[in-house]
């Protein structure tokens, strides 16, 4: 039982087989968000296609993360290792009630604290309020020490996307 003055606690929990079905359904409207940047459209059936989405449940190295907000699911983050040792960020949803209540800043910076080292985050340069967030968390979490780049979205990704923008930062020393 908490105090009616107590303040909700924001809590990234690992999302393993019994919270798979919740981060799933969450994807779709995270899908329906990215589809203004990217033009994706639904199915015959209504849904959004995401074919990566089962790696982050079933590959070493890539994690699934499941937003909490009290006791409500109010988002996930996916993640995975990259080839210059870096952990990406590959999706971060925050559901729309939620968002500039500092819910996912939140997160992202209890994310970026749990795992020392090197982080690569990538969002659609048209998506401004991405752009400012990323922006924000970076600078909270690192001061002025990460850098920001342009590279090409992988065709196997999206075929006519275009560059993503990253921002590069380190939050210290990776565990050994």
């Amino acid at each position: 039982m908490t105090c009616a003055d107590e303040p909700v606690r924001t809590v990234l929990r690992p999302a393993g087989a019994e919270l798979r079905p919740v981060v799933e359904r969450l994807a779709q409207l995270y899908r329906h968000d990215m589809s203004e940047f990217l033009g994706h459209l639904p199915a015959a059936d209504g849904t959004f296609g995401f074919s990566r989405l089962p790696l982050f449940f079933d590959e070493p190295g890539r994690s699934a993360l499941l937003i909490q907000y009290g006791s409500a699911p109010a988002g996930f983050v996916l993640t995975r290792p990259m080839a210059e040792g870096a952990t990406s960020i590959s999706a971060f949803f925050v559901v729309r009630a939620l968002r500039r209540r500092g819910v996912g800043r939140e997160a992202a910076l209890q994310l970026l604290r749990s795992r020392p080292g090197a982080w690569a985050i990538a969002f659609q340069p048209a998506n401004a309020g991405a752009a400012r967030f990323w922006r924000g968390v970076a600078t909270e979490a690192v001061g002025s020490a990460w850098r920001e780049e342009s590279r090409p979205v992988p065709a196997s990704v999206a075929a006519d996307a275009p560059d993503d923008q990253w921002i590069l930062l380190d939050t210290g020393p990776s565990p050994r």
